[in-house]
């Protein structure tokens, strides 16, 4: 009885140490950062003007609601990029997860190209597709697309193929000996039972790509982005300010509405 305690306690202890050790090498790298990087905390103290400065130029006045409905227009404009390169990305990655799970039936190095080129599209940062793409479309709505498209593509994929693949060798392989062919398992067995969660990780992807697309536009010259990046090298504030909080506004009703489609999914 006593050596069960001791082990008890012991465990509890390790899991205290590794939390503390976590947390000591995270204060270490803060600091390392703040004396490389020469951090000025003081400025920290100069916060609350910071903060007055935006809410005495940032708040919408009543010249820049003139504009309310252009920036309706590219706020819908910025929606509607982020879902059509969300619908574009869920369909092509559904077909490459399809082809690259292991159970797909073709050589392995099919399935490490697919998975490699996802980690590709993926692993390269937002602001470098955007960049890289501006140099070859210019400065349009299709360029802010494809930059949303390329990341969607990488994360879905991956985000496919593994829950294909959770969803187990054995009910397949059990599929596979009554006599039914691959895409009969994927169209009549594992899409009924996985329809839930590939949708819940397109909403997620759409989700990001909203908030993304804004970001986008800044760098590409579409949608939203775009509008506020001019009004604010314009030094017209009020009317930024006003973008802001469209955006917001945008974020927040896509938010509460994709949590009422899981709900609706899931029933």
């Amino acid at each position: 009885m006593k050596t069960k305690k001791q082990s008890i306690s012991q465990f509890f202890k390790n899991k205290h140490l590794k939390k503390v050790t976590i947390v000591g090498i995270l204060a270490l790298f803060y600091l390392m950062a703040a004396f490389f990087l020469d951090y000025d905390l003081s400025s920290l103290s100069t916060l609350s003007d910071g903060w007055t400065w935006l809410f005495k130029y940032f708040i919408p006045d009543h010249q820049s609601t003139a504009i309310l409905a252009t920036i309706i227009s590219q706020i819908f404009k910025t929606f509607l990029i982020a879902v059509a390169a969300t619908s574009c990305a869920a369909f092509l990655a559904l077909i490459l997860a399809i082809l690259g799970v292991k159970s797909a039936g073709l050589p392995v190095i099919f399935g490490i190209l697919i998975k490699g080129f996802a980690s590709i599209l993926r692993n390269i940062p937002l602001t470098a597709w955007a960049l890289i793409l501006v140099f070859s479309f210019k400065q349009n709505n299709f360029t802010g697309f494809l930059t949303l498209l390329f990341m969607a593509l990488g994360f879905l994929t991956r985000a496919f193929i593994e829950t294909i693949e959770d969803y187990g060798s054995e009910k397949i392989t059990a599929l596979q000996v009554t006599g039914a062919s691959y895409p009969q398992i994927v169209f009549q067995a594992m899409f009924p039972e996985l329809t839930t969660p590939l949708l819940e990780w397109v909403l997620y992807m759409l989700e990001n790509n909203i908030r993304d697309a804004v970001l986008v536009g800044l760098l590409t010259g579409s949608g939203v982005g775009f509008l506020f990046d001019l009004y604010f090298k314009s030094l017209r504030y009020h009317a930024a300010g006003l973008v802001i909080l469209g955006i917001i506004v945008l974020v927040i009703t896509w938010e509460l509405l994709s949590i009422q489609i899981k709900r609706w999914i899931e029933k």
